[in-house]
């Protein structure tokens, strides 16, 4: 067992990843592969990386959790080198650059498979690495947009309603790129070969509304938003607001849960047949105004030991100290930072989290050191500032921390 591996538990150690860092889907990636396990090393620029949207602090970066961070300047002479050296020890790496960027700076497919033909190289982009869209720029927004699946989201009769950052960067990126990465790998135990791994986010996020083309095309969907069964255009598949002002969530779609609903919110027994699309829109009126009678809790206590699929809209300073979480160990306190832990779980080779996030360069020297670069070489990179070494600066960030709570 190499000495990096020593603290890492999980099905993928003993896999040796490097991320070329970027914001939003590749960190993700990272994270859940070194989750799982996997020695992720992230390549930041010597000057640090600005944090884009509402967090300001590298410490509180989550997805940046669990690896350890090199300072390389991929514009020095040299920076490719290090780069392409660690390369020769890796089994994948991946990045997020606009297509050709990184031919440009040296680290390409090309150029990385010389160095290792059993490299697997994944990129992400926001539309592929061809096509006419392939240089535009564009955000999770716009590919959800393009992908279809943004038009699906609403309520009747209002524009089209965003879902964070979730479908396009998370789930039609970081997620598609995982699942392309452990693919290819075991491709490879096959091969023996590597390969690139292409992942488009516009494509990925409408593999995630693969059922509703098929919805669509087969006349059970309408593309009117908000008035379909999941969309919120049924009253019994809706989330309500409840006396103090804050949610529940049902949905009851199937007769007897919906039946259970309707006796617990103690509604006439003369309403509308359950599947009568035309009279949804009075009906959810009806529906509100009887959640409206009870807190959210008294309503989560009332619908305890029955089945009419009512949970509570929980914010994400309660969700941690939910029972249900509380049992499965859902959540981890890292550095005083309370993060979902690694899923999915596993019987025998349990998945935690062993480090906080850290500051670019944090580690760039005993990373170096640990992949086996020799010392010689990495004192040569110093010297004409292809990497930066802020060990000492970010010291208090160097050292694995320990989780508080078990994640399997």
């Amino acid at each position: 067992m190499r000495t990096d591996d020593v603290h890492r538990t999980g099905p993928l150690v003993g896999l040796r990843v490097i991320e070329i860092g970027g914001l939003g889907p590749g960190p993700f990636a990272a994270m859940l592969l070194s989750d799982l396990g996997a020695d992720v090393v992230r390549v930041d620029r010597t000057t640090g990386h600005g944090l884009v949207g509402p967090n300001a602090d590298n410490r509180a970066e989550l997805l940046n959790r669990g690896r350890r961070s090199i300072a390389v300047d991929l514009k020095n002479p040299d920076g490719a080198e290090v780069v392409l050296d660690l390369v020769e020890r890796a089994d994948v790496i991946f990045e997020g650059f606009r297509p050709g960027v990184a031919e440009r700076l040296g680290i390409g497919p090309e150029a990385c498979i010389e160095r290792n033909p059993g490299i697997i190289y994944g990129r992400m982009t926001g539309y592929g690495q061809d096509g006419p869209m392939a240089q535009e720029v564009g955000h999770d927004i716009n590919y959800v947009a393009l992908s279809g699946v943004l038009s699906l989201i609403g309520r009747r009769g209002g524009a089209p309603v965003v879902p964070l950052s979730l479908v396009g960067d998370f789930g039609g990126g970081g997620l598609f790129l995982v699942m392309g990465i452990l693919a290819a790998l075991w491709e490879r135990q096959q091969s023996g070969k590597g390969q690139v791994v292409d992942v488009a986010m516009t494509e990925g996020a409408a593999v995630l509304a693969t059922a509703f083309y098929g919805f669509a095309q087969s006349g059970t969907w309408n593309l009117e938003r908000g008035t379909n069964v999941v969309d919120t255009g049924a009253p019994f598949y809706d989330a309500y607001e409840c006396a103090d002002g804050r949610y529940i969530s049902v949905g009851a779609m199937e007769p007897h849960f919906y039946a259970d609903l309707i006796d617990l919110l103690a509604l006439p027994s003369d309403l509308p047949d359950q599947n009568d699309q035309a009279q949804w829109p009075r009906m959810k009126e009806i529906f509100a105004d009887a959640v409206r009678q009870r807190t959210r809790d008294e309503w989560v206590d009332l619908a305890e030991g029955r089945t009419p699929c009512l949970s509570p809209v929980l914010a994400l300073d309660e969700v941690p100290s939910h029972p249900q979480h509380v049992a499965r160990g859902a959540f981890v306190t890292v550095d005083g930072l309370a993060q979902p832990a690694p899923v999915p779980k596993f019987s025998r080779t349990a998945a935690t989290v062993d480090m906080p996030p850290p500051l670019p360069g944090a580690h760039t020297i005993p990373s170096l050191h640990d992949w086996g670069i020799d010392p010689g070489r990495v004192e040569g990179w110093l010297a004409t500032g292809a990497i930066a070494d802020r060990s000492e600066e970010n010291l208090t960030q160097s050292e694995p921390t320990s989780k508080d709570g078990a994640t399997s």
